[in-house]
This record gives C-alpha cells, structure tokens and sequence, in this order.
C-alpha cells in the first residue's frame, strides 16, 4: 500500500522527508508540500504516515482487503495507544475500522545515543564477516567516516 499525500492537509513540515527510509517523500519546491516521488519504490513501513502531524499521508489499500473505490485513513491517537486503519468502502455502506498497537516510541524520544558507542576495533574492521563492506562504507580510504567529514550537518529531526 503505497503513501500519498493530501496537498490540502499538509503543512510541509518535513517529518515524512526526515523519517522516509527510503527517501522518496520530497518536498515540492514551489508548493512547500510534501509528496511521494516514487510510490512504487515505497518500502510500506508507514512511517510517514505515523510520523505526519496533520494526518495528510493516506495509503493505497490492496484489493485483497479493500474493494476499488476505497479509502483508507490511518490515524496514530497517542491518548489510546492504537493506530487506527479505517477502511470506507466507495458505496458507503460498509465501513470498518482495524485497530493495532502502537508499538513505536513518542516521535523524538528515546534518541539512541550513538556517539557513545565506540567505534570498531581494527580486527573488527579485518574480519571476514565485514569482507565487502569496506568498500561500501569506505573504511578502505583511511579512517571511518563521520557527518562532518562528508559534509553533512545534523538537522533536527533526524538522529544518525
């Protein structure tokens, strides 16, 4: 079930851009909105969609659930602890809402707290559990690799 977003709902506030594993949730430069650039490269975490603050990222139901013609809202109610599914079918006649856990942590809590860990050992780095990583991550060109040597700075939002 790929994302998409109401335009008229979004507030361009970036929460889907910044938490997109992915990385297809974009910002349109003219309209300041948020929008899916690739639904079909979307990997279906619904992070988006629980991450939005204005409710404006809808997901696209499967058949298999849902008729043609549906829509399908997805609500995070942090006071219940649920993330409501409500499917409403086009005839209008049958509605039903699913109810699921919420088993993620408050947006923003619980930052793990990475620059404490202590970085791999050489042998770690040598082993052969890691044989085609290095030239991935570019441990081969000299030490490893932080956000200020490649340039990135750290934006609000997202934790590395």
């Amino acid at each position: 079930m790929p994302t998409f977003v109401y335009m008229t709902r979004c507030d361009g506030c970036g929460y889907c851009v910044d938490i997109c594993p992915s990385d297809i949730m974009h910002i349109d430069k003219v309209t300041r909105r948020a929008y899916n650039i690739e639904p079909n490269m979307c990997w279906e975490c619904y992070s988006c969609v629980k991450a939005c603050p204005m409710d404006a990222i809808d997901v696209r139901g499967y058949a298999e659930f849902a008729p043609l013609g549906h829509s399908v809202r997805v609500r995070r109610d942090e006071e219940k602890g649920v993330i409501a599914w409500r499917i409403k079918f086009r005839n209008g006649e049958k509605d039903m809402e699913l109810l699921a856990p919420i088993t993620t942590k408050p947006w923003g809590k619980h930052i793990p707290q990475l620059a404490d860990v202590p970085a791999p050992s050489q042998a770690m780095r040598d082993s052969q559990l890691l044989f085609n990583e290095p030239k991935y991550i570019r441990l081969d060109e000299g030490d490893l690799h932080t956000l200020a040597s490649n340039g990135l700075v750290m934006k609000e939002g997202v934790y590395y």
